[in-house]
């Protein structure tokens, strides 16, 4: 038996392998179980594969246990030295040398979090069907200090649940209420068939969930966070092994029970599963949502927007609603100019001259809408001194559209011999170098010709389970799409670097980390309730970092000054998405738009390097005061929201960020509807009516 650590400033993992030449993982970050008795270590497995054909060693359906992967045999290990911080490839080998499994894990110098994956080759001399591969396994999750405690009821694991216009809404229970309880076998011999599964399907990342989850042991206060960088489907599943007492967690991309993926290894060949992210830290939520962010930032493309955090007006929402013409574009491009806004996007409709939904895919410009040609307008936006964007949605083509019947039936997604169709549109597949080009062209067009340096890159469909056109399974096939769709975009950043491609998917529907890592902006959701969409707003920083996180602004025609103060402190700790029809808002409510603006720019330098806060933890959707801000050197920029509340007094307590020192409201400056004040480290609120929000600022000892 031998072991062996690899450390970073912020970051451990540790090893040990057995007498039986099997490797485990002991330690990550806070949890250490290094100590543990070896019938326990027996159940340590380091990467799960199941093989189609092999003896599965348990009940019940989750994958711990799984063969060759309880198996594996340690053969090497290498620990190189990079930017980051440490890469760490672990290989082992199955029986009779037919499989070789080499595990990665890139280790941080600020941030505890480690990246995760794993790669399979067929060394042996016939092929191998995989039906399921970890990318990251961990036994013993968050037991370090409480391995002989009950571990059903001392986790509370926190689950972001997403809904069309409702997202990232996190929902919290003990794992007992969440429905695994601790220990169930009554000869304390056997592991429980129970897991609490969270799955996505689908080319939609983030339909139902988020590609997240934290676990938080209350009797230790050790948090566990992970994330999985998949832009299609993916699985995690928390469950019991060895006897029942170990708690385990499992992530990873497609598999086949869950996903409809399965996979032909054939000889010789290779696969790499998703990437993802998992830290083990001693705090709360905050704590564990503070180092994902770093993490976040750490694989992010590097980017100039993500750093000037530059002011978008969108024509969409609540506004022109996908009929843009010139003459309704040209008072909101002189109002957006008027109030600061830096860039302007047409949004949907610009390339059809009447109802457009099922005839999409052509993306040239209606003459009916822009007489004279759609450059005039663009170049008109740029004469105000703003850079222009057009709206696309590239992996779509209508039914009615007149390429339809045109293009051969190996350009789109198709199952049992016919083509998908989802919500009156085909789905096209980027695996098909033909749709990669023709996607080149429709971008080089605008960027070239029509001189757009914004993109919105939308997508309101989704592909079921996948195709099986030429793949392995329909769950393959959606997987290679998924990946052929990453690297056409990564040639796009190639061509233009300082192309700003916005990530839209029905608002928040696609916002993981495969596409985020690339795009460095995130349009968060489509709620068109200000009040609601300050709920969502309040909570974007928890899945996507701030400086990423798109949230719209819209005052209304007909409102009040609340209505517009409300809107802009939706935003202001986010990215400004400015929308509505601002040529129609008058008076002094267009002028605190611009006030909200000017104060935004005053500070949004800071944000990129700014953790989000919660003081009263995550909220959730309708709740009736909420708030969210960001800490930095000895200061917090924090927004407070009343929504629908027949309580005008609220307290938040500071004191978790330090001692206050002072505090001052930024906007709005003028207020006579609110007041604040502070007893000691708890800031006092009274807010005089429903629907109010607020932005202050804190600075601390």
């Amino acid at each position: 038996m031998s072991s062996f650590n690899v450390e970073t400033d912020s970051a451990k993992l540790g090893f040990e392998i057995l007498d039986n030449h099997k490797i485990i993982l002991t330690t990550v970050g806070t949890n250490d179980l290094s100590k543990v008795d070896a019938e326990l270590k027996q159940h340590m497995t380091l990467t799960e594969v199941q093989i189609t054909g092999r003896n599965f060693h348990h009940k019940g359906l989750s994958f711990v246990d799984t063969n060759p992967g309880r198996d594996l045999t340690y053969v090497r290990h290498t620990i190189e030295e990079n930017r980051a911080g440490k890469l760490l490839k672990v290989v082992q080998e199955g029986e009779n040398r037919q499989l070789e499994v080499t595990n990665f894990y890139q280790l941080y110098q600020n941030t505890p979090v480690v990246r995760s994956w794993v790669s399979l080759k067929n060394i042996g001399n016939e092929d191998l069907g995989i039906e399921y591969v970890s990318s990251f396994a961990i036994s013993g999750v968050n037991q370090a200090d409480d391995l002989g405690g009950n571990y059903s009821e001392d986790n509370v694991v926190y689950i972001p649940n997403n809904d069309w216009t409702a997202e990232a809404q996190w929902k919290a229970d003990s794992l007992k209420d969440a429905g695994l309880d601790y220990w169930v076998d009554g000869e304390k011999k056997q592991a429980s068939t129970k897991r609490i599964s969270i799955t996505n399907n689908s080319s939609w990342s983030c339909s139902e969930y988020s590609p997240n989850g934290i676990l938080v042991n209350t009797r230790t206060n050790q948090a566990a966070v992970w994330q999985i960088e998949n832009n299609g489907a993916w699985h995690y599943e928390l469950t019991d092994i060895g006897r029942g007492n170990l708690l385990a967690l499992r992530l990873s991309g497609p598999e086949e029970l869950d996903n409809h993926w399965w996979k032909n290894l054939t000889v010789g060949q290779s696969f790499t599963t998703a990437q993802v992210a998992f830290g083990q830290v001693k705090g709360d939520v905050e704590t564990a949502l503070d180092a994902m962010t770093t993490y976040r930032r750490n694989i992010r493309r590097s980017n100039e927007d993500d750093q000037k955090l530059a002011v978008i007006f969108n024509d969409y929402m609540n506004g022109l609603s996908g009929d843009p013409t010139t003459a309704k574009e040209i008072p909101l491009i002189d109002a957006a100019k008027k109030v600061g806004c830096e860039y302007f996007v047409i949004d949907c409709g610009w390339y059809a001259p009447g109802y457009w939904w099922d005839s999409v895919g052509e993306w040239q410009p209606s003459e009916e809408r822009f007489p004279g040609g759609i450059e005039k307008l663009i170049q008109y936006i740029r004469d105000q001194g703003m850079t222009p964007g057009l709206w696309l949605e590239l992996e779509v083509i209508g039914i009615k559209s007149p390429l339809a019947d045109k293009l051969p039936d190996d350009w789109f997604f198709m199952r049992h011999g016919k083509r998908v169709i989802d919500a009156d549109r085909y789905h096209l597949d980027f695996t098909n170098p033909a749709v990669r080009q023709f996607a080149d062209e429709v971008v080089d067009r605008l960027v070239k010709q029509y001189g757009v340096g914004y993109i919105k890159m939308d997508y309101n469909i989704t592909t079921g389970i996948g195709t099986d056109l030429d793949s392995n399974s329909a769950g393959d096939g959606l997987l290679k799409h998924n990946r052929a769709y990453l690297n056409w975009l990564d040639d796009v950043f190639k061509r233009y670097p300082d192309l700003v491609i916005e990530n839209c998917g029905s608002g928040g529907m696609r916002h993981d980390y495969a596409m985020l890592q690339r795009h460095s902006i995130q349009s968060m959701t489509d709620q068109t309730d200000y009040v609601r969409n300050g709920n969502i707003a309040a909570v974007g920083a928890s899945v996507v970092t701030p400086e990423q996180c798109a949230i719209w602004s819209y005052p209304l025609q007909k409102g009040d000054d609340e209505e517009v103060i409300f809107n802009m402190v939706n935003a202001m700790l986010l990215r400004i998405h400015q929308s509505g029809l601002l040529n129609k808002v008058t008076g002094h409510r267009l002028e605190l738009v611009a006030e909200g603006i000017k104060i935004y720019k005053s500070y949004r330098d800071k944000i990129p390097t700014m953790l989000p806060i919660w003081p009263e933890g995550l909220s959730q959707l309708d709740d009736p005061w909420f708030s969210y801000g960001l800490k930095g050197n000895h200061e917090l920029y924090l927004a407070v929201w009343r929504g629908v509340s027949d309580e005008e007094g609220h307290q938040l307590d500071l004191s978790q960020y330090g001692s206050v020192e002072s505090i001052e409201q930024i906007y709005p400056s003028e207020d006579h509807q609110t007041s604040y004040a502070l007893n000691g480290n708890n800031l006092q609120l009274v807010f005089s009516k429903p629907k109010m929000a607020r932005l202050y600022h804190v600075k601390l000892k």
